[in-house]
């Protein structure tokens, strides 16, 4: 069991890993992170297509990561 957990749980790392390394940046430097960020906050700039498909991917592999991480952890005590 507990090399199975570990296995699945470098499988979703690289995977995961993966998707971040896919997404493109939101903006450059100090400016556009301010004003990325109030774009942002007022729903201007929305994803769409593939950009939401990574994005919602992206979530679900980063809350199974940690999920994994604690159950292998549990295991192996």
């Amino acid at each position: 069991m507990s090399t199975f957990l570990s296995v699945l749980l470098i499988i979703v790392s690289v995977v995961l890993i993966v998707l971040v390394l896919l997404q493109s940046s939101k903006s450059a430097g100090l400016s556009g992170a301010i004003s990325g960020g109030a774009e942002q906050l007022f729903g201007k700039q929305k994803a769409r297509g593939f950009e939401a498909v990574l994005n919602n991917l992206t979530i679900v592999f980063a809350v199974l990561f940690f999920i994994l991480a604690v159950l292998v952890a549990y295991v192996k005590l």
